[in-house]
């Protein structure tokens, strides 16, 4: 059965959808904020999340990319917010559609097909790795230690340590991880990869000189290794 994540605070929207979702054989799981949506999906990953911009605890925009961290789903936007730039911030976060409301059921529903349509097997990773004494958590964007003690990254090194994250044991070759992180215009530009890799030893590694869980491969690119 198709898993869906509804995340919205309108409590009698979000009564309508469960409704019509399970009537047509859809198991729907429900949040009212985005924190309780993040942990949701992290528990149990959902095939498909329709998610609300107006959220009480968090900006809808930071959920999509709580759950783009980690999952490649298709995530549908539901918003009364029908602004241009409303609309590019959301697909620009990783939503995959952007329904203004108010909307129709049966428009909804067809959507909902097509993203699924659109999906390719395998899109959820896992939303937690455990490297040595680290946690990498995907779905809250956090690296904490065994005891729990969160480990400040830049926004530049926890991109480079999730793209590597969301393939662990996997080669990420240089030029995927300049592309994703600064553009295609960056793509020889692989001194910015041996500055913040350093960096990043530095706070996670035992020895930084000794690398055992972010290993290079001269020439070529980097891998997680899990340890």
């Amino acid at each position: 059965m198709t898993r869906i994540l509804l995340v919205d605070d309108d409590a009698p929207l979000l009564r309508a959808l469960r409704i019509n979702l399970t009537a047509r054989r859809y198991e729907v799981t429900t949040a009212t904020d985005g924190t309780t949506a993040l942990t949701l999906a992290a528990r149990t990953p959902p095939d498909l999340a329709i998610v609300d911009l107006g959220l009480p605890d968090l900006d809808g925009v930071t959920v999509v990319e709580g759950l783009r961290g980690w999952t490649r789903i298709p995530i549908i936007v539901l918003s009364a917010r029908d602004t241009e730039s409303a609309k590019v911030d959301a697909l620009d976060a990783g939503a995959d559609d952007y329904i203004t409301k108010p909307f129709g059921m049966n428009e909804l529903l067809a959507r909902i097909r097509a993203a699924l349509r659109r999906a390719t097997p395998a899109d959820t990773g896992p939303a937690v790795v455990a490297v040595g004494d680290f946690t990498i958590d995907l779905a809250a964007k956090r690296l904490t230690t065994s005891t729990g003690h969160d480990v400040r990254l830049t926004p530049t090194e926890w991109h480079l340590l999730e793209i590597l994250a969301r393939h662990p044991g996997k080669l990420v070759s240089h030029r995927q991880l300049l592309h994703e992180v600064w553009g295609p215009a960056y793509d020889t530009e692989t001194n910015y990869l041996r500055v913040h890799f350093a960096n990043l030893r530095r706070k996670i590694e035992p020895d930084p000189t000794r690398p055992r869980y972010l290993v290079t491969e001269p020439g070529i690119g980097y891998r997680l290794t899990l340890g």
